[in-house]
């Protein structure tokens, strides 16, 4: 049995595909599209499933939908009538996608695919909670679901046991802890929906005191984590928009964003990550008292503040946690896809998620294929010994690498498929990367990745480390003796949002990681995503060697060949090595 997930048109559209109730192939549109965050209808994203599988449209038996947009449009449609006539231009603006995309989901399915089959509508926030709880290893677990607004809810919370999940508590719109951290993104003059990241990034140069009476005066949170927003302070519920003037005179101008960061914002941005680890740690103490179970899931847009997640085990009574790699809206197609396979159709759950190589790979033959048709200059290795070897050393030697292996993660973050590496041990390395590499805001901290089996000598991490590390999910203290060492990994809090690998994940990675620690004595890297500044990951070769040509990056690993920047001059290649071929 094959069921497809659809995940489209509000943002990270992506598509899933199941095999007898099996995660087989998953992937977000952006990455064929290269349009950083595409909401559109994920087509390449369903082409790729369905290559991957061997099969054709017809061969698919059902079609999960992340969310009921009928229900969604009620919201829509009260909202506006709510705040009119001050939310009609918006209106005006939002209803030509809603009449031509948004709900016409059913027929565009069955044109653009030729679909004949069923679709099932999945609620937003079940969708969420299914793409963590079905693919975790718990017959039962404690649920919660917390982003911007799914239809009506912004955070629910529940109980999941077999095949069942019920989210029996929710918090509707517009009060959302989502886009209350999307306003203060927008404020501070970053994009809504692409950089609240750095928010939480920017949150340790501040001090969280000093704002923190102003929120309180925006945002009433009770005992159990349920919260209410001052809707005074806001505009998102009826213009293009998100903060309103009262906002401002409370917090001071608003930052241009091309304008200098200054401390007022650093200490806003540590007030508001405050606030949210208050509502978020409130509401899971308050839901353990509720369910005691000592399993958590957790799901939704705000289950990528990764700060705020590595506080859970410690300050909460919950023993185990499980995240999948996509919290976001771009996991509700995985989501939608188990929902109707273990909870509609009532099949038995039989599978767990290990690793998120899930996307597109490229056999030995199409990466030489490729190199040879663009007359790129390249040494193969003659085993992956040499590979090993030859990649930990040219790391050590401060050399920046792109790392092309297997098959292209699902989610968010790069995981040592598709990674750019560079050796953490070197404190000028942060400034290099972002020299030849990165371009992007020098706060920003570069990720570590370690061993599973090395990463209590080095972290602070609950014990044993959680799946979520996998997923680059969780920060984490650095312990105090190494901050020194590895200078280019540790936040100016001493933290680091760390990934490991374990050696049935990936063993390649696993093993250049090994392989530095004898170079270095320490086998710890810098694993940042293979990309420049406002561009999805690379997928295909085509990408990846592009990539590496108009950037910095001195080497190019990509499966068995090594490819070096500088003995191959820009040049134009004759065509792309498609990521659907």
């Amino acid at each position: 049995m094959y069921i497809l997930g659809i995940s489209c048109y509000y943002h990270d559209s992506s598509a899933a595909l199941l095999k007898d109730g099996k995660l087989i192939a998953a992937a977000q549109e952006e990455r064929f599209t290269r349009k950083k965050h595409d909401i559109d209808f994920p087509i390449n994203a369903i082409k790729y499933c369905l290559k991957h599988a061997g099969i054709k449209i017809k061969d698919i038996d059902y079609i999960g939908f992340y969310e009921k947009p009928l229900l969604k449009f009620e919201r829509v449609i009260s909202q506006h009538i709510e705040m009119f006539p001050r939310s009609l231009y918006t209106f005006y603006k939002a209803l030509p996608s809603w009449i031509n995309e948004k709900l016409r989901v059913p027929k565009t399915i069955k044109k653009k695919l030729k679909y004949k089959g069923d679709i099932f509508f999945v609620e937003h926030h079940m969708a969420h909670a299914a793409s963590c709880y079905l693919l975790s290893p718990f017959k039962q677990a404690a649920i919660y679901t917390v982003d911007g607004v799914g239809e009506w809810t912004t955070t629910a919370y529940g109980i999941a046991k077999d095949n069942d999940i019920n989210l029996h508590k929710q918090l509707e719109f517009p009060h959302s802890i989502g886009l209350l951290y999307s306003t203060v993104t927008a404020y501070l003059g970053f994009t809504v929906n692409n950089s609240e990241y750095k928010v939480m990034g920017l949150s340790p140069y501040g001090d969280p005191n000093k704002y923190y009476d102003k929120f309180k005066k925006i945002i009433d949170i009770k005992d159990d984590g349920s919260f209410k927003l001052d809707m005074s302070y806001f505009v998102f519920h009826y213009k293009m928009r998100m903060p309103s003037k009262k906002f401002i005179r409370l917090f001071g101008p608003e930052r241009d964003k091309e304008g200098p960061l200054e401390q007022r914002h650093k200490d806003i941005s540590a007030a508001l990550q405050k606030i949210a680890e208050e509502v978020i740690i409130k509401s899971l103490n308050h839901i353990y008292k509720e369910t005691k179970i000592g399993n958590l899931c957790i799901a939704g847009g705000c289950g990528l503040n990764s700060v705020a997640n590595g506080k859970v085990l410690s300050q909460t009574p919950f023993k185990k946690i499980f995240m999948q790699p996509d919290p976001g809206d771009g996991g509700t197609s995985v989501g939608a896809a188990f929902y109707v396979y273990n909870t509609i159709l009532k099949k038995k759950r039989d599978y767990v998620l290990k690793d998120a190589y899930l996307g597109p790979g490229y056999t030995t033959k199409k990466v030489k294929i490729f190199l040879d048709k663009n007359k790129i200059k390249y040494k193969k290795f003659k085993d992956d010994k040499e590979l090993v070897k030859t990649a930990a050393n040219l790391i050590h030697n401060d050399n920046v690498i792109g790392w092309f292996q297997g098959r292209m993660e699902w989610g968010p973050r790069a995981l040592g498929s598709r990674s750019i590496l560079s050796n953490a041990t070197n404190p000028k390395m942060q400034d290099i990367l972002n020299l030849k590499v990165k371009h992007r805001e020098k706060f920003r901290p570069f990720a570590p990745v370690v061993c599973e089996d090395d990463a209590l000598r080095y972290f602070e991490c609950d014990k044993p480390v959680p799946t979520p590390t996998d997923f680059m999910l969780m920060v984490y203290p650095i312990k105090k003796q190494w901050h020194k060492k590895i200078p280019s990994v540790t936040h100016v809090d001493g933290s680091g949002r760390l990934q490991t690998i374990r050696k049935t994940q990936n063993k390649l990675y696993y093993q250049v990681l090994k392989e530095f620690g004898k170079f270095s004595k320490i086998p710890i890297l810098i694993n940042t995503s293979f990309n420049i500044r406002g561009e999805p990951i690379v997928c295909s070769p085509y990408h990846a060697y592009k990539c590496m040509m108009g950037t910095g990056i001195d080497y190019l690993i990509m499966d068995k060949f090594l490819i070096k920047r500088s003995d191959n001059p820009k040049h134009m290649w004759d065509s792309e090595v498609s990521a659907n071929d």
